[in-house]
């Protein structure tokens, strides 16, 4: 049996700010609803200066969306931007249903999405640091607040009991992260000493990251045509056709105005892309805003310090484009994840990059030295190994990562 969706009523205002982006903002609006299990009955747009400070749409808007949601029998109402706790008991008040913003909306769906016990923490830690502040926007029955005759004594307000519950909650909630971040950071640092080469899948929400991953090392990760399908990190080993062993992580998917509470919930996520020796970014060729979508996580690689790693844009969906497909980022390759070529390009070209960022070496194994030669296949790029009778070893060539120890190895030989 179907479940029964909620009916909503999209909001949002096109003003001078947000003029330029404000189309492709109502639509993965509707799209983040979609995915949070919402039917969307009416879009209400209204253009202005700038919003309302008190209700974000004018009076006359106000009156309309009163309205449409009786017509339209609507059970909730999401604006396309971040409300302040006034903004939204008003909202409540003059329209008689739930509100909710932009951000509320995306802390539900990652709510729904999380699988792992950190994805559920940094989920948990950013929905109480969105509430705390909206605590007084909760009416007159949550404190009793003013002082005088009989509000004094050892009894607290419920408003302040509630404060100080969530306070609580939220550093009993950082303490476990930073637990769990410590964990992974060892992790990180057992794989950069191991010679292993890191890649790491970023891209905005939906673009094909998973498909990706589960195409390179048949994964079998939960991969949809959802916004946010992945929450938590996931690393996998990926052998080259050549022998060269990496690990591929993917990655929570980028969007454009990622709320605040968010980006510093997630940090430990991202933080898996900060120390990738290179960086898929995936980019769905097909989508209408594939430009801002770019954009955005050239952005966000800014803000996470990342703009030194190098990247290998994925143009990924080549099926859903046209043969004039002009691409903006640079080195690309363009490929579909879902066709039996695609990856063997994808393969190819990341190795080549791979190539560009490694560093050249050329020395000689002794014949009685076979697990150095196995080592070599797994951990760097072997391009030649030729047995010299006469010297009873290996001559090899190839590539390795700056930082190994195969760098100077020939050098310790000699």
């Amino acid at each position: 049996m179907d479940k029964i969706r909620e009916k909503v009523i999209l909001v949002g205002v096109k003003t001078d700010e947000n003029e330029r982006s404000f189309e492709s903002s109502m639509k993965e609006l509707a799209n983040l609803t979609k995915t949070a299990d919402g039917e969307v009955v009416f879009q209400l747009t209204q253009n202005r200066p700038q919003i309302d400070r008190r209700t974000v749409i004018g009076k006359g808007k106000l009156e309309e969306l009163v309205q449409l949601v009786d017509a339209y029998e609507a059970d909730l109402i999401v604006f396309n931007h971040e409300l302040t706790p006034r903004q939204n008991s008003l909202l409540e008040e003059s329209v008689g249903v739930r509100v909710i913003d932009r951000v509320q909306l995306i802390l539900d769906i990652f709510a729904l999405r999380a699988r792992s016990r950190e994805g559920k923490l940094q989920v948990e830690l950013a929905q109480l640091n969105y509430l705390l502040p909206r605590l007084t926007g909760q009416g007159i029955s949550l404190s009793r607040q003013g002082g005088g005759i009989g509000a004094r004594g050892p009894g607290e307000t419920k408003l302040e009991t509630d404060r100080r519950h969530i306070r609580y909650k939220i550093s009993l909630i950082r303490k476990e992260l930073k637990e769990v971040s410590a964990h992974r950071k060892r992790s990180r640092e057992k794989r950069k000493t191991s010679d292993v080469f890191q890649i790491g899948l970023i891209g905005y929400t939906n673009a094909g990251k998973s498909t990706i991953l589960n195409l390179l090392t048949s994964a079998d990760t939960y991969e949809e045509n959802q916004l946010f399908a992945t929450l938590d990190p996931l690393t996998k080993k990926w052998q080259l056709p050549q022998g060269l062993m990496v690990t591929l992580t993917d990655t929570v998917g980028f969007i454009q105005d990622l709320p605040t509470q968010l980006v510093e919930a997630f940090h430990s996520t991202l933080e898996e892309s900060q120390n990738m020796d290179l960086l898929l970014h995936v980019v769905d060729a097909s989508a209408e805003d594939r430009l801002q979508h770019e954009q955005t996580v050239m952005d966000l690689l800014k803000d996470l310090d990342m703009e030194k790693t190098p990247v290998l844009t994925v143009y990924n969906k080549s099926d859903k484009v046209s043969s004039d497909f002009v691409p903006t980022l640079f080195p690309n390759t363009l490929i579909s994840a879902k066709s039996t070529v695609g990856k063997e390009i994808l393969t190819d070209a990341v190795r080549k990059k791979i190539m560009e960022i490694m560093v050249p070496y050329e020395f000689s194994v002794p014949a009685s030295k076979g697990d150095v030669l196995n080592e070599l296949r797994r951990t760097t790029i072997l391009l030649t190994e030729e047995y010299r009778e006469e010297e009873n070893d290996y001559h090899v060539k190839g590539f390795a990562k700056e930082d190994s120890k195969w760098k100077h190895y020939g050098e310790k030989e000699e």
